[in-house]
């Protein structure tokens, strides 16, 4: 599974048409806060039949936090994706992967999936202004059944965003197929 944090930004656009091009399906996980300034956007990944996630309203860590907080970064944020059109399940990634306490309890309360990931190599400053070696840790590493992660929206992550084509067309030569997360935990479960 193809997951892509953060935006929407301007290069969403860019991202959906590398997608569109190579008929790929990916899992896009925003911030509220963004969504509401780009719902166009959004509403553009649903479009392309994307599956979309919950990654917070304001992306802050959700550690030590109270109840009533984790519910202000979600519920809002849940709202927007389902503005958007999007009728699937919604799961959740947690900024930073942190999750503490409150944030499990609220998922488990609401039967919320959190959804992680095996391979970010944007954590490596050793690669991650390459895009040939971004893309080739990526495909040198992926196995059946992995989620990976990548900011190609962000400012700062354009080797992600020129890597994403290589990515694509790496893994489809090493014969993976693409799947949205819910399409990979539904494998999963048969």
């Amino acid at each position: 599974a193809l997951t892509l944090d953060d935006g929407p930004s301007e290069k969403t656009a860019t991202v959906l048409s590398i997608l569109r091009k190579h008929n790929i399906k990916a899992t896009f996980f925003p911030i509220g806060k963004l969504m509401q300034s780009q719902p166009n956007i959004v509403q553009q990944i649903v479009q392309d039949g994307h599956e979309v996630g919950n990654h917070s309203f304001t992306h802050q860590k959700m550690i030590l936090k109270s109840y009533g907080s984790i519910r202000a970064e979600i519920e809002p944020t849940d709202t927007l994706i389902r503005q958007a059109g999007y009728q699937g399940n919604i799961h959740f990634r947690p900024p930073f992967g942190a999750k503490l306490l409150m944030l499990p309890l609220y998922l488990k309360q609401q039967n919320r999936k959190t959804i992680t990931w095996d391979i970010c190599p944007e954590g490596d400053p050793a690669i991650n202004d390459d895009p040939e070696q971004l893309a080739q840790f990526i495909i040198d590493h992926s196995t059946n059944g992995s989620i990976i992660l990548l900011h190609p929206t962000n400012e700062g992550r354009e080797a992600s965003l020129e890597a994403l084509e290589a990515i694509i067309v790496g893994l489809k030569a090493k014969g993976f197929g693409f799947k949205t997360v819910s399409e990979l935990l539904q494998m999963e479960a048969s």
